[in-house]
């Protein structure tokens, strides 16, 4: 007001409407119109404006951000929220009744008001406390890794080794037991290892993932073997329920994994109860013969009350089931067509093997190779077994046969 005379009534209204249409898209002549405002000051609103007052004043009218809305956490004020809060506190309502309509702590409404004012005004606008909240809760800074070598190389080693994220995250409550600053949850060395400015790992740590992408992807991995014609197969519904639920050792899930071309091969065998994992080695040809030779070869240096039974898929190589039920004294049972989730634990085995033997390559392999990487794997802790180890769980079971 000057010398008594209003000025214009504030636009706040149509300032919040002109931002919602451009965030939607709308032109700006389309917004003016809409909202009943000269083009000219569609602009400023839209590209922000500076005005000197006589006596040397500044106004400024920040833009209007056209950035699209990120999903935050619902403990968070929306701006839908911050719009309630407004309109009812022009109504005059307490901010008791405010937290009422909103279902929030009252002290929530009153931080609000109080931290998310506009700095010029001093009243509360919500689009103005939409853009400061998110200013304030967007502040990246150094993470663990980078501020702490030991641990950085602590992560970084067992990466090395194939270890996952989750793995790791457990192994540092042990080794850091005291220091609860240096636990990491598997989230953050994901982030970590995929975005090497953030966590201050290698660039190619990322190959150390079971995956080895270099960005995150949708985790797919569809069956591209057509079954093949077996005879005189006994189905997985006729497996004992010992087996189903993992209680008793010694029933065991296979399958092969293929090469490139499909010109070689690796069997793998798992057993239910305690991941423990032998991997066949099949040279030159994954025929039914060869399958069936690897597998009395390995099953034979296992106990007998250790080999309770087998589940495998559909594939030609098994065309001697018999042959090696009877060579073996175990049953041999057969998941349904297309169903590789009736052996899950054969499954997922082969996806950590693929760190190994990545798809596409060859993998002619020798036996004693075949072996290194079968004890790497059965020494890694695995959260489904409570964090012990597949091979620590077998001996002992081998121990008590």
């Amino acid at each position: 007001m000057a010398n008594g005379v209003p000025g214009p009534p504030p636009q706040t209204e149509k300032r919040e409407l002109f931002a919602r249409l451009i965030a939607r898209g709308t032109s700006i002549a389309e917004a003016c119109r809409i909202v009943g405002i000269h083009p000219d000051t569609g602009k400023h609103w839209r590209h922000g404006r500076t005005i000197v007052r006589p006596g040397g004043r500044r106004y400024h009218y920040p833009p209007v951000v056209t950035e699209r809305k990120t999903e935050i956490s619902p403990r968070y004020l929306s701006e839908e929220e911050r719009a309630t809060i407004a309109d009812l506190r022009r109504a005059g309502r307490s901010m008791r009744s405010i937290a009422s309509e909103l279902g929030r702590d009252p002290s929530t409404i009153s931080r609000e008001l109080r931290r998310n004012r506009d700095i010029a005004s001093g009243q509360y606008r919500p689009f103005t406390a939409q853009r400061l909240a998110t200013a304030r809760r967007a502040r990246p800074g150094r993470g663990k890794l980078i501020r702490d070598p030991e641990l950085r190389a602590f992560v970084a080693a067992r990466l090395k080794k194939r270890w996952s994220p989750e793995q790791i995250s457990r192994a540092l409550r042990t080794a850091f037991a005291d220091e609860p600053q240096r636990h990491l949850v598997p989230e953050t060395i994901y982030q970590a290892v995929y975005r090497p400015e953030l966590g201050g790992l290698h660039r190619e740590t990322p190959m150390a993932l079971r995956t080895g992408r270099q960005r995150r992807k949708r985790h797919r991995r569809p069956d591209v073997r057509r079954p093949g014609h077996l005879v005189r197969m006994t189905m997985i519904d006729q497996r004992p329920a010992e087996a189903n639920d993992r209680s008793v050792p010694g029933h065991w899930e296979g399958d092969l994994i293929i090469g490139r071309a499909m010109r070689s091969a690796i069997g793998t065998i798992v057993d239910r109860s305690t991941r423990f994992t032998v991997l066949l080695h099949l040279p030159g040809r994954h025929d039914a013969e060869t399958l069936r030779d690897a597998l009395v070869a390995a099953f034979a240096t296992i106990p007998p009350q250790l080999r309770r039974s087998l589940t495998w898929d559909q594939g030609s190589e098994m065309a001697l089931h018999a042959e090696i039920s009877q060579a073996l004294g175990m049953p041999v049972f057969f998941c349904d067509k297309g169903s590789p989730w009736q052996r899950p634990s054969n499954e997922n085995t082969n996806g950590l093997l693929r760190q190994y033997f990545p798809k596409g390559t060859d993998l002619h392999h020798s036996a004693d190779e075949l072996a290194v990487v079968a004890a790497e794997l059965n020494e890694r802790p695995r959260k489904t077994l409570d964090w012990a180890n597949p091979a620590d769980l077998f001996a002992a079971m081998v121990l008590q046969r």
